[in-house]
């Protein structure tokens, strides 16, 4: 079994779940710039994390076997924060980058003004730079969120096969699936979808346009949600064709739309850790034995 999870942040994460996720079969990751929990007080500190995300988070990957990638973009929270509106004008630099795969997480969080006009203009980038958009629906409110996302995708020049709104549920999902829009499901322990429910909206809309992600982060979150997935569907009498269309194909699909995807062998023999290797002088080992 081979998966690809297209939304995952990895850089909250210990090189421990690198080894799981590798061992149960994960092979390719993408990383979407997002909130680190606390606002950002500069332009500057956009600057490091993506270059961290584009940098030191592929090769910290890699070490373990598994191919990494990123979106860029200046995330819904931080939208509403004027400190933070100079990241559009750094934005374009980093969407011509190697393994940049999509424009995101953009879109709604509390669907202010500001967050409109944010929303729209990284949009703008995305078509400008022949990108996919990866979008994030709203916590609250999410069905006038959704619609409203909807809305805001059809007005722009970014055509709908070319975006995934992210954080879908059994309330929204619908309007999406007839929107044309690749549909993103999150996985959690305790919030957002399960991996019994998420068999169940496939099993009612089918497997086009799905995408499946543990969106692991710093919080209650589990990056083998994928896997979690998968079993349910083999389980629930789906074949194993139809659990690599949702956890490989799809995203695969949806991501080679940016000609950037980089993707490793994937049936050959687990990967070791190359501890020779460096990033930038730093290895990903610490101290010595002896």
């Amino acid at each position: 079994m081979r998966i690809f999870d297209p939304h995952i942040h990895m850089t909250s994460r210990t090189t421990d779940d690198y080894v799981r996720m590798h061992a149960a079969g994960v092979r390719a990751v993408v990383e979407p710039s997002f909130w680190l929990g606390q606002p950002r007080t500069s332009v500057g500190s956009f600057v490091d994390y993506f270059d961290a995300i584009l940098g030191w988070e592929p090769f910290r990957a890699s070490q373990y076997g598994i191919a990494h990638h990123a979106t860029i973009g200046l995330n819904p929270k931080e939208a509403n924060d004027p400190r933070c509106r100079e990241v559009l004008e750094v934005l374009p630099r980093y969407l011509v980058k190697d393994r940049v795969v999509a424009v995101g997480e953009l879109g709604y969080d509390s669907m202010t003004p500001e967050e409109d006009e944010v929303f729209a203009a990284q949009l703008a980038l995305a078509a400008e730079h022949e990108l996919p958009a990866l979008v994030h629906t709203p916590h609250r409110d999410k069905l006038t969120g959704t619609r409203r996302t909807l809305d805001v995708v059809r007005e722009s020049a970014v055509e709908p096969g070319a975006v995934i709104v992210d954080h879908l549920n059994e309330m929204t999902v619908a309007v999406v699936a007839e929107s044309g829009c690749w549909m993103g499901f999150s996985v959690y322990p305790d919030t957002k979808m399960d991996e019994h429910r998420m068999v169940e909206i496939l099993r009612r809309y089918g497997l086009d346009r799905m995408i499946v992600n543990s969106a692991a982060d710093w919080g209650n979150s589990d990056p083998l949600k994928t896997v979690r997935v998968a079993e349910a569907m083999l389980a629930a009498g789906y074949t194993a064709d139809d659990v690599d269309r949702v956890l490989w194909r799809n995203p695969v699909e949806f991501y080679a739309q940016s000609g950037r995807l980089e993707l490793p062998e994937t049936q050959g023999p687990q990967a070791e850790l190359v501890g020779a290797e460096s990033f930038m002088g730093n290895s990903v080992l610490r101290g010595a034995r002896d």
